[in-house]
């Protein structure tokens, strides 16, 4: 779902704007453990920086014209856009964290701090996919059909701007 890896992507590609939180300092004597970054990123989920979040609305605001969503449709549709923005901010929240720690981090750490994003963004694509399922079962044949052309579209377009030389 192309579209949906845009709208993760929107969120990955902005610089972060909020000051990371303080680390809380072991007490001495006694190792810090490790937080999961996914754990991190739930506790501490800075608020999106505002052209973010407006560029997530508008991509939003776009596909709801696109898909011409109804009346009836529109509680699936916004369990579907919930989601977009729960995902842009969880994905915003890892970044700050992983970010926070990133000049204290040994290499192992780093590849696992990067695995860590990379399993952040996996179950978010799910929880997105799954919200999609619900949306596209109640599309009429025609709005599915333009969902299927807009998706296309924003794959491809994904992939050229994403081209590796």
């Amino acid at each position: 779902m192309a579209v949906s890896v845009e709208v993760v992507f929107v969120a990955v590609a902005a610089p972060p704007t909020a000051a990371p939180a303080a680390a809380t300092p072991a007490p001495q004597g006694v190792a810090p453990t490790p937080m999961p970054l996914a754990k991190q990123a739930a506790e501490s989920a800075p608020a999106l920086p505002q052209a973010m979040e407006q560029k997530i609305d508008a991509h939003i605001n776009m596909l709801h014209k696109q898909l011409a969503i109804t009346p009836a449709q529109d509680p699936q549709w916004t369990q579907f856009a919930q989601v977009m923005r729960d995902n842009a901010a969880s994905m915003h929240a890892a970044f700050e964290a992983r970010g926070a720690k990133l000049t204290d981090m040994n290499a192992a750490d780093n590849m696992q701090s990067y695995a860590e994003l990379a399993r952040v963004h996996a179950d978010n694509m799910q929880k997105l996919a799954t919200s999609f399922q619900t949306l596209y079962a109640s599309l009429s044949d025609q709005q599915k059909q333009t969902a299927d052309a807009v998706f296309r579209h924003d794959e491809a377009k994904h992939k050229a701007n994403h081209k590796m030389d």
